[in-house]
């Protein structure tokens, strides 16, 4: 084992498990480990380095502003927090009346989004709408608020009982009818389910939830804190569908690799929380939403967003167009694909792409997911289907040799 293999293993909590490179420079969408080995990364650290590694803008960023103020409380106002607010509320169509409350975080962010939706339900101290719903397989989050959202019981079970009033709805416009009443505070959803193996909701399916929630007085708060800042094609993807949502929840990508998050609030939504009700001591600070303000800016300036939708269509086609009988077709939009499989050895498919250079990630058993800076062009995807075929065909060629051996009939011995 490798003398940091031992230190991680020795010092790390596991939470994560063990780690599979050491990782100590980037450059694009390259990375290059201890050992000086070079990778292209198509995971983004998660749909997180939204203008690849070490770009100048980012870097500029934050430099320029850890030279300048970093970091003063949100007793106070700072430029950078106020553009960036600005900002968000623009690119959203919140409008006048959209509110911005900033986190570390995506997982804060929902949680900001969670009492946003207790507000909403109490009316004089009474619990009017004691109601939340919220999707089967979603994921918003691992802290014990936003777990209480995420619609997966083999992570809930370790750490229950969870805080209660969350109830999980099949992913169907008739489920949500079935289960909408006037006592329903708040609807979460993600456009994409991207720990669930990058599922879009049903097409339709969000028109469909504004329509029931506004009927109900319900909130719809949208969870794009792995759909937005362009990621899909569209600066959000709640846009695509044509809707105004009540809320809004946002971090990875803005923050192009520096920790941000934010919820945004549309209309009434804005108004429910007072003095007092949330905060958080880094939310917001100088340089973290400076940083997120430049990442914002260069996406725009360099028709990023338009790049997404427009490479996210040529990996399609070129994974299509692999010699494998291990891909199934792809689902997503823009630069977040899921990669479905044929057979549930995505785990595998990875352990081979890193071993041919490529970082990829297995969402679940049966889906492989790319997350890409939203940077690339033609010479980064060409390299791109060069290494995946070779990982694919790694473990199609293992599966066929593992059958053949299978399937042998051992000779039987002659007794004497």
């Amino acid at each position: 084992m490798s003398a940091w293999k031992d230190d991680a293993a020795r010092d790390l909590v596991r939470n994560a498990g063990e780690r599979f490179a050491l990782f100590v420079r980037g450059e694009g969408s390259s990375l290059w480990d201890d050992e000086g080995r070079r990778y292209l990364d198509f995971l983004g650290g998660i749909a997180v380095t939204s203008l690849g590694h070490a770009h100048p803008v980012f870097v500029e960023a934050v430099a320029t502003q850890a030279a300048t103020l970093a970091h003063v409380s949100n007793f106070f106002a700072t430029p950078p927090q106020l553009a960036l607010a600005a900002q968000l509320k623009r690119l959203t169509g919140a409008g006048e009346s959209g509110r911005v409350y900033f986190s570390n975080s995506g997982a804060e962010a929902n949680e900001a989004a969670f009492k946003l939706a207790r507000l909403h339900g109490r009316t004089d101290g009474v619990d009017t709408r004691p109601r939340i719903l919220s999707l089967t397989n979603a994921f918003h989050g691992r802290t014990m608020g936003t777990l209480a959202l995420t619609g997966k019981t083999y992570m809930q079970e370790p750490f229950g009982p969870m805080v209660p009033g969350v109830e999980f709805l099949d992913s169907t416009v008739e489920a949500l009818e079935a289960a909408m009443d006037d006592r329903v505070a708040a609807l979460f959803v993600e456009p994409i389910k991207g720990e669930a193996g990058v599922v879009p909701l049903p097409e339709g399916y969000l028109a469909a939830a504004r329509e029931i929630t506004e009927r109900h007085g319900a909130l719809l708060i949208v969870d794009e804190i792995q759909t937005g800042a362009g990621r899909t094609g569209a600066w959000f993807a709640f846009q695509r569908a044509g809707i105004v949502p009540d809320a809004i929840t946002v971090a990875k990508g803005i923050g192009g690799g520096f920790p941000i998050g934010a919820l945004i609030t549309f209309g009434t939504a804005s108004d429910l929380f007072t003095p007092g009700s949330h905060g958080s001591t880094f939310g917001g600070n100088s340089l973290g939403t400076a940083v997120a303000g430049a990442v914002l800016d260069e996406i725009e300036r360099a028709g990023l967003v338009e790049n997404a939708e427009q490479r996210g269509i040529q990996l399609r086609e070129q994974i299509a167009a692999i010699d494998t009988t291990l891909v199934d077709g792809c689902r997503g939009e823009g630069l977040l694909i899921g990669v479905a499989l044929t057979a549930p050895v995505a785990p595998a498919v990875v352990a081979a792409a890193q071993q041919h250079g490529l970082i990829i990630n297995a969402a679940n058993d049966a889906t492989i997911r790319l997350a890409p800076a939203l940077t690339i062009g033609d010479v980064e995807i060409d390299e791109f289907v060069d290494l995946f075929a070779r990982a694919l065909r790694t473990v199609q060629d293992a599966l066929l040799l593992d059958d053949q051996t299978q399937t042998q009939t051992p000779t039987p011995e002659v007794s004497r």
